[in-house]
């Protein structure tokens, strides 16, 4: 059994994932089995494109919120918070303390570049 090597751990955002399946199916022609059932579901779950989700990456973190990971950023934008208790249940399992004032400095940004807001 070959033994592999990571060279590189970085999370990647939903919209990222999704058009990096786009690449591979335009490249492979078509997806096999799995690759079909992911696309599904990254086409029900994703609520942003890749342009705007980085846009957002951006945003929170010119907020330079002390202790916050790339990660928890990432799940930010996946889930998309509406409210303080939405976000603090994201962050239930982090090992990381973001105060209130914070948190709510995120779900501000994160309401102004939401698309539900766009759409209304």
């Amino acid at each position: 059994m070959a033994s592999i090597k990571l060279i590189e751990e970085k999370p990647v955002s939903l919209s990222e994932l999704k058009e990096k399946l786009e690449e591979i199916k335009e490249r492979d022609k078509e997806l096999d089995f799995r690759g079909n059932k992911v696309r599904d579901y990254l086409n029900k779950l994703v609520k942003m494109d890749t342009k705007a989700s980085n846009e957002l990456k951006s945003k929170i973190i010119s907020l330079e919120i002390p202790r916050i990971k790339e990660r928890q950023i990432v799940k930010i934008i996946d889930v998309l918070p509406e409210d303080l208790d939405d976000l603090k249940a994201l962050m239930v399992g982090e090992t990381t303390t973001i105060t209130d004032e914070n948190l709510q400095k995120i779900i501000e940004v994160v309401k102004e570049s939401s698309p539900r807001k766009r759409k209304k």
